[in-house]
């Protein structure tokens, strides 16, 4: 039988060779023998393993079969004939949630250029099919339903979590509050902890806010831009004033209230056209604000935007993750957390051996609640008519929710199959897709060789902490200390 190479990527990190072998995720570090192999039987027609075998020496044949057959068992070695697209293969299904986001208002006292819930990328409908408009703000009555919901659609599950979201989501406290106090009851009730998280622009975090944000453990993202000129570029009041002087004292209060007890706070950033460097913004935002971690993210938007990012700012944007990255992988080989949360999430799903077959939970794990408790894809897609999947009231239309899974599948995404970025991306978001083409299962396409940038600079990142200080890579572990099994990634954090 005839044998011959999967699909992978070469790398090198300190001059040590490596390959991630694409269908299986794996990170393999390369020496003389496992090299010769793959190079001997790269050729697309494959070769026999046992004449090859017998033209090496007699001492050096045992190590050679066992190189081999490690090899195939990783995934880089396969028979000829043997099929190289991803398998289509749904997880049982009604698949238990995990995350809900509520939408509790749709209205922001923000008025910020690139917003796609109320910018000409939006996709959400702001009324009902009748004409009537949609409300505003989500009630206490639905928010507990949600919960309801949630805790009834995730059997099986040790935990859930629940995700606030707006507009600007403190513009409906009193619904977050009350929902978090039912959720607190219900979940102990059902033996089933809830976790909460939220995002917020910041002009809201008043004293009792951030007491009850502490009190509650709350995981809290702000979105804020960086340094004053770039936050107030785009994030401004509808009188086009600025919400830098307003937010980063309320920011550094919450911060110091929340850093003895409470969960890391992130900030994050969306990446515009003409943005100071992204180096300088992490710094600002990590050592003079003093937030936990910093993600970034390239705003969604159709090509003609004039905030919209092209080929050449995406390649500085690149280059400069790269010079964050170098600190990051300094830092854990001197034992340290460093906040480049992109590259940490990166470097956890590279350890974990995560493959995805879906680019994230929405649909899956993660589903979007509306005002009205209309249940979307994930919270970009509440309220958009063709995207819905049901609602709090009724439950999930299974039949649309697999149809869009089965549609959205790697399997399914042609071009993505010689991509040995796949597993990481699985074709990229969906909102995006459908920005760009009108079509959520779409790959985004226009994203390709960057993502293949962004994971070649993960994984050589990954193997000079992995050969320089092997012990920090328990931080990417599970709790229990052991690797976490390869599973389909099915959260989203923004």
């Amino acid at each position: 039988m005839k044998f011959h190479t999967t699909l992978f990527h070469r790398f090198e990190s300190d001059g040590v060779p490596f390959a991630y072998v694409t269908p299986t995720a794996a990170v393999v570090q390369l020496d003389e023998m496992t090299s010769e192999i793959i190079d001997n039987f790269s050729d697309g027609e494959g070769a026999e393993p046992g004449p090859w075998l017998e033209t090496l020496e007699v001492e050096r044949q045992p190590q050679a079969r066992e190189a081999f057959d490690e090899l195939a068992a990783m995934g880089m070695l396969r028979p000829v004939g043997a099929p190289t697209a991803p398998p289509e293969q749904q997880p049982p299904m009604p698949y238990p949630l995990a995350t809900l986001v509520l939408n509790v208002t749709n209205k922001c006292n923000l008025s910020c250029t690139y917003c796609y819930e109320y910018g000409e990328d939006r996709v959400s409908d702001q009324k009902k099919p009748d004409g009537t408009p949609r409300l505003p703000m989500m009630t206490e009555e639905t928010a507990c339903k949600s919960v309801d919901f949630l805790l009834k659609s995730s059997e099986g599950r040790n935990g859930v979590s629940i995700t606030f979201f707006g507009g600007e989501t403190l513009l409906n406290f009193g619904t977050i509050r009350a929902a978090t106090e039912y959720a607190v009851g219900r979940g102990k009730e059902r033996g089933r902890p809830v976790a909460f998280a939220l995002t917020t622009n910041a002009t809201m975090l008043t004293d009792e806010v951030i007491d009850f944000l502490v009190e509650h453990k709350f995981g809290v993202n702000i979105s804020i831009d960086g340094n004053k000129g770039d936050q107030d570029r785009h994030r401004t009041f509808s009188s086009g004033r600025g919400s830098y002087d307003i937010i980063v004292p309320r920011i550094r209060k919450f911060l110091e209230k929340n850093r003895p007890h409470g969960r890391p706070v992130g900030a994050r950033v969306t990446l515009t056209a003409g943005m100071a460097p992204v180096p300088e913004t992490y710094h600002h935002l990590i050592d003079e604000i003093g937030f936990d971690s910093v993600g970034f993210a390239p705003v969604t938007s159709a090509e003609d935007r004039e905030y919209a990012l092209a080929d050449g700012h995406m390649g500085q944007i690149l280059s400069d993750f790269e010079i964050l990255s170098q600190q990051y992988v300094e830092a854990a080989l001197a034992g340290k957390r460093h906040g480049f949360s992109n590259l940490h999430d990166l470097i956890q799903e590279i350890h974990q051996g995560i493959n995805k077959a879906h680019p994230c939970g929405a649909g899956l794990g993660l589903m979007g609640v509306s005002t009205e408790g209309e249940l979307g894809l994930c919270h970009r897609f509440v309220e958009s008519g063709e995207h819905g999947l049901g609602t709090i009231e009724d439950g999930i239309d299974e039949q649309k929710r697999s149809e869009f899974l089965n549609a959205t599948h790697i399997s399914k995404k042609i071009p993505c199959h010689q991509c040995f970025a796949r597993p990481h991306c699985s074709g990229g978001c969906y909102h995006e897709a459908y920005v760009r083409y009108k079509d959520p299962a779409s790959p985004n396409l226009h994203y390709c060789e960057w993502i293949r940038a962004w994971t070649d600079l993960g994984l050589r990142s990954y193997a000079a902490i992995a050969q320089g200080n092997p012990e920090f890579l328990r931080n990417y572990e599970s709790a229990s200390g052991a690797p976490a099994p390869v599973i389909e990634k099915d959260e989203v954090n923004r």
